[in-house]
Order: C-alpha cells, then structure tokens, then sequence
C-alpha cells in the first residue's frame, strides 16, 4: 500500500517506533501537505485514519489477516432503532489453520516439542506434571481419536487459546482491543514462553459500543454475547474438519506427519469465563456451586450433557436463578468434536491470582487509600482503586501509598522485603 520509502518510513516511525498518537499523526501529515503544497503535490494520506488504513492492508506471511463484517439480523424496534442495531461491526481473523502450520513448521522448537501424551513420574515413582502432553485430558483425547483405526498413528495437536479485551493507554487515546491468541499445545512451557511464535495472534474481536442505558437491556447483552460466540467460532472453523480426519503438517524436525487438532485448554480471565461458559455473573464457570457457597462439598462438574439436559428441563427463570445457566447463549464449542468449554477452560494466573489476590486486599484498605493526605513525591488516589485500566505507572505509584497504609494497618514489612522498593 505504499508508493515510495519515504511513506513507508513515515509510517513505521510513527506506528511502531515512536507510536504517535492520531492528533500526533494528524499534526505530522499537515506539516507534510504544507511542505509539497507550492510544487502541487499533497501528502499521500488526509490523517490518522488513513494511514491506519494503509497498515492494515499490509498483507505479510502466509496467513494475512482477512476482515468480516458483522452486524444484528434480530427483530428491529417501531421507530428509531438503537444504533447498536444497525451498525457494522469489524472482525479480524487470520486462517488458523496456516498459523498453526507456520508454528509448527519452525525450526528451533524441534527439541521442545511433544508428539504424543505421555505420563511423568519422579525419582520416587510418583506422578508429575510439567506440559500439557503430561496430563490426563490429553491422553483422554489421543484415546477418543484412536477409536478410529484410520487415525492410528496421527499426533493430536491440541490448540490452546486465550482472550483478554485490554485498554491500550499508551499513545493511542485509550482504544479498547479484543484480541485471541493461539499456541499448538505440543509445545513445550519454555518454548511457548519464549519471545518467538509459539504464541501468535490470530483474532481480534468486535466491541460492541451502546449507551449505558442500552447496555443494560436483554437484547444487547445477548446479541453481544453471541456475537462473542459466533465470531471465535469462526476463528476455529479452518480446524474443524480436521479435527476428524488428519491433516499433513511439516514440523519442526522436517518430517511430515499427520495430525488431529483439538481445542485445547482456553485462558481467560472471570469476567470472559463467565461470557465463555454461558452462565450468570458470579456463579461458578466450572461447578455447580452457589455463589453464596463456592466451596460447597455436594457441588458438580458441569457439563455440556447436563447443561442439555437443564435447558430441555427448565424455563429460562429458573434456569437463571438456580443453576446460573443463561438459556439464550449456545458456547461456540457446541459446534466442535470432544469440546466441551467447562472442561477446557483454564485460570487466568496473572488476573485471577496474582492481581486477583492484590485487589482482595485492597478492597479492606480502600478507604485508606482515598484518604491519604497530599504529599511531596507522592500520588493520591482520590477515588481509591477505581480504574478502569492499569498502567506499571499507576501500579507503582499504588505500591508507594501501599506502603504506608501496610503500616498504619499494623501488618509488619521485613526490611529485606522494603530494600528493592
């Protein structure tokens, strides 16, 4: 999409390397047009917004991404409908299927890769885990694939995914992205870790925008939600007919082999587990368990076969109110072999236990928090931990207030422990 060096320069400097804001961008463009302006000449973008246009028609490996365009097909409203009703919305995908490929075809995960489940046991001969091939979900599917004799001899390549809709603060004017990302589960922990493509984003999904007053009523939260479904079943529909018979994929050692794909194990924070498992705010995605009793001893597993069964059984009232199922959502792992998103769904360790664990704290010293006086080197927080986005700014000017208030509640600090900070 660019004519000479000098667009493509501009707009890498801009983009990546000094990530201009769009007023920044904006500002650069109209220096542009006003220096070739007395030669006739004009910039070959208006704005922002044209440039990012131009980034995004770059199409670069063997899977570029392609855009669907999404919008509500329901029953519209006498009069003037909300506008969420009738616009367009952007979805983001790349073929799953040559993502995976290209993973799997590189060359430096050929000593940090696993073909087949496997069981691990220590020096004592006790069971251990360290992958995802060690456990038993994926020896229970390389069993499920191999009751068909023509799958004998195909390696199972699970595919774990995440999703996590994230506020970028940084030089974009806090937009909003939705992305979902990928890894071949046959992967070792280091390699996934490492700073190459064992991870790779393959989606970004839709946000959906509607006043407060919208966003509150039935039919936008389920037209939202399933959307939600709708487009990360469209993220795994290159997969599924392999997910049957094999697919032949060059790997790392530069053998062909036939493989099974899965969907492997999906990391999400709560509020997307709740969206994912298709239940009610703050039950459990997991069991059964009552809000008002997570840890409940009589509390099940839930399941797709029960779920089926609840929703065949139930009107949606009590469907809501006693079993924390939402009637109108369909997961989009309904649609795939041996998926089934109650089992697949993984904690979210970052959000749900090293921030999780922070915020539980906070919540009993918040009002400390917003009370403390102003000081020279050191940020008040007016309004406590009510943020919608944080930075590594804001954590460590959190961390300082923190400080204090550790000591005003008499929780002792070992001196080692104050030295790093």
């Amino acid at each position: 999409p660019f004519t000479s060096r000098v667009e493509f320069d501009f707009a890498d400097f801009h983009f990546s390397k000094a990530q201009s804001s769009a007023a920044e961008i904006d500002t650069a463009l109209d220096l542009w047009a006003a220096s070739v302006m007395a030669s006739g000449n004009t910039a070959p973008w208006n704005n922002a917004a044209q440039l990012y246009a131009a980034i995004d028609r770059i199409q670069q490996g063997d899977a570029p991404w392609q855009t669907h365009n999404v919008r509500y097909s329901g029953p519209l409203p006498p009069g003037t409908p909300p506008r969420w009703m009738t616009q367009t919305y952007e979805l983001c995908v790349r073929d799953l299927r040559e993502v995976l490929h290209n993973q799997l075809s590189t060359r430096s995960f050929k000593d940090h890769i696993d073909y087949v489940p496997y069981r691990q046991f220590n020096h004592a001969g006790k069971r251990a885990w360290s992958n995802l091939m060690s456990g038993d979900w994926a020896w229970k599917q390389a069993d499920e694939i191999t009751r068909d004799p023509d799958n004998h001899g195909c390696a199972f390549v699970p595919v774990v995914a995440g999703s996590d809709k994230t506020t970028v603060s940084v030089a974009t004017g806090h937009q909003e992205y939705h992305p979902v990302y990928a890894s071949p589960g046959v992967l070792s922990g280091p390699a996934r870790r490492a700073h190459g493509n064992g991870v790779l984003p393959v989606a970004f999904l839709a946000i959906p925008k509607a006043s407060k007053k919208h966003r509150a009523k039935p039919e936008y939260q389920r037209f939202c939600r399933q959307m939600y479904h709708a487009s990360l079943a469209l993220v795994f529909e290159p997969l599924k007919q392999f997910m049957d018979t094999p697919d032949i994929v060059m790997c790392p050692d530069g053998h062909y082999r036939r493989v099974i794909y899965g969907i492997g194990p999906y990391i999400a924070d709560y509020p997307e587990q709740v969206w994912l498992a298709a239940i009610v705010q703050n039950w459990c995605p997991k069991c059964d368990a009552h809000p008002d009793h997570l840890d409940a001893p009589g509390a099940r597993l839930r399941n797709k076969t029960k779920t089926d069964v609840l929703i065949q059984c139930f009107d949606p009232e009590i469907l809501w109110d006693d079993y924390g199922v939402r009637s109108d959502i369909v997961p989009f792992t309904d649609g795939f072999p041996r998926a089934d998103i109650h089992e697949l769904l993984s904690v979210d360790l970052l959000h749900q236990l090293i921030k999780g664990t922070f915020k539980d704290h906070l919540q009993d010293i918040d009002r400390r928090i917003s009370a403390v006086p102003e000081f020279p080197g050191l940020r008040r927080f007016p309004d406590g931990r009510d943020f919608s986005q944080w930075t590594g700014d804001d954590s460590k000017a959190l961390m300082k207030v923190c400080l204090s208030i550790f000591t005003l509640n008499g929780i002792g600090l070992h001196q080692q422990t104050l030295g790093p900070l």
